[in-house]
């Protein structure tokens, strides 16, 4: 593992000690820290995954030691549906959030996109909604911290191939962009602009998804997502400039939904 990717020492100890905490199956790093593109204040993304259910009472207590101070633990749900549950730690003056992962529950997913299935759930913070692949897109793009059983390391192998199944079904969304934008139309002549708005933002959404898809790249969040749908190749001239252009645009509905369509026409036109 290159050297700017090692966790830092508090944080490998961390890992150790939550995978000790009963229900807890291991420990995987995940966001910028992982992937080598963090900033000196970016958070320490702690995905612990669990079985069963895990002892909260247990991560309160471990929280509270690494902390100093108590620390409310948010058990499976409290979260939301698809975020599930964890907590917020400020540790050394570094920011370190504890992210519940159901282990089976993952693996369900997993088993799903490799035959070409997925979803897309209402989840708190997650505007666009929650897409179920971001689950083996995080062990895929994670770093296995702590892992007794093994299970982690085994998903994340399997995980770093790109399923063409989901490829093919995420590439294939691209038709609801169209569809989206359909609807935009009829808003924005009516004067409807937060429908109008919703539309678009979703039909942006969902170019990113099938465009990352379409390059067998794993796509976990909104944030960044535009900037990282530009970077692909084969993306259309200026992608991002263009999308947040229409998504600045709504002042003037009418004129923000024709510049969606060119743009959605041109996504698809390099999907095909």
């Amino acid at each position: 593992m290159p050297e700017q990717l090692l966790p830092a020492p508090p944080v490998a100890a961390m890992a150790e000690a939550l995978s000790g905490v009963p229900g807890v199956v291991g420990v995987l790093l995940g966001g910028s820290r992982a992937r080598g593109t963090h900033r000196p204040d970016s958070d320490w993304d702690l995905g612990v995954y669990y079985r069963g259910a895990p002892d909260t009472a247990a991560l309160a207590a471990l929280a509270e030691e690494a902390t100093g101070a108590p620390v409310e633990v948010a058990g499976p749900g409290g979260w939301g549906p698809w975020v599930n549950g964890g907590a917020w730690l400020t540790v050394g003056g570094a920011r370190v959030d504890w992210i519940l992962r159901d282990l089976d529950r993952v693996l369900r997913v997993w088993e799903d996109c490799a035959a070409g299935r997925y979803e897309v759930g209402i989840q708190p913070g997650h505007p666009l909604g929650f897409w179920s692949p971001v689950y083996p897109g995080e062990v895929a793009l994670g770093r296995v911290l702590a892992d007794p059983t093994g299970e982690l390391a085994a998903l994340r192998e399997r995980t770093r191939v790109y399923p063409e199944p989901l490829r093919a079904a995420l590439t294939g969304a691209a038709w609801e962009a169209d569809f989206l934008v359909v609807n935009a139309r009829k808003s924005a002549a009516a004067g409807d602009v937060l429908h109008a708005a919703l539309c678009l933002s979703r039909a942006v959404g969902v170019l990113t998804q099938s465009l990352h898809a379409h390059h067998r790249v794993w796509c976990l969040n909104e944030k960044g997502a535009l900037a990282a749908a530009e970077a692909l190749p084969g993306t259309p001239p200026g992608f991002r400039a263009r999308a947040e252009a229409v998504l600045a645009g709504l002042g003037d509905p009418v004129a923000a939904v024709e510049a969606a369509a060119g743009l959605v026409a041109e996504v698809r036109e390099r999907l095909a």
